[in-house]
């Protein structure tokens, strides 16, 4: 994991002041445009979790959606995506939440998940653990059973693993 971690860091690119001023975002787009860093990171995770282990891989939006695609090829299983408000064109499961600089709705299918299915959860960054917690609770409301949740970047000086608890998190790499 050590060197997943090395190779995440490698490819973070610091924007201040991005989405709203005093905000320190930390961009993994370079991650994703280099192919053989992104592929060791995609197979880092599988091999983590082994591909037995879920049965589908959710993404959460936007760049969750990213990796959800990629491990979820890796290993043959389908991929549902975790999305925004008012994006879904079908029934839907709905929660509001407060992230770092503001409010947001997520939305999953209320059948996007068949009872007891295991669900790997992936996302970019973990902040204050409020996407994260959300996506999770829709995932156990949509009937799905979590398998996991991993994070390319955990920010430790933010909440998130403690709102998650005492579910575990997976980060390839936190600062």
């Amino acid at each position: 994991m050590a060197d997943l971690a090395e190779l995440v860091a490698s490819h973070i690119v610091d924007v201040p002041d991005f989405p709203k001023p005093g905000i320190l975002f930390k961009d993994l787009t370079p991650l994703f445009s280099d192919g053989p860093a992104f592929r060791e990171v995609v197979d880092g995770i599988v091999a983590q979790y082994g591909a037995a282990s879920f049965d589908v891989v959710a993404g959460i939006e936007a760049r969750g959606f990213v990796i959800a695609a990629a491990i979820a090829y890796a290993t043959g299983v389908g991929v549902v995506p975790v999305r925004k408000a008012g994006k879904l064109p079908r029934a839907v499961h709905s929660s509001s939440y407060e992230l770092e600089y503001g409010e947001a709705v997520l939305e999953v299918h209320t059948d996007a998940f068949r009872p007891g299915e295991r669900v790997l959860v992936v996302d970019d960054v973990l902040a204050t653990g409020g996407t994260a917690a959300t996506t999770l609770d829709l995932v156990e409301r949509a009937g799905g059973t979590l398998a996991g949740f991993t994070v390319l970047l955990e920010l430790s000086f933010l909440p998130g693993r403690e709102r998650l608890a005492p579910r575990e998190v997976n980060a390839l790499l936190t600062v």
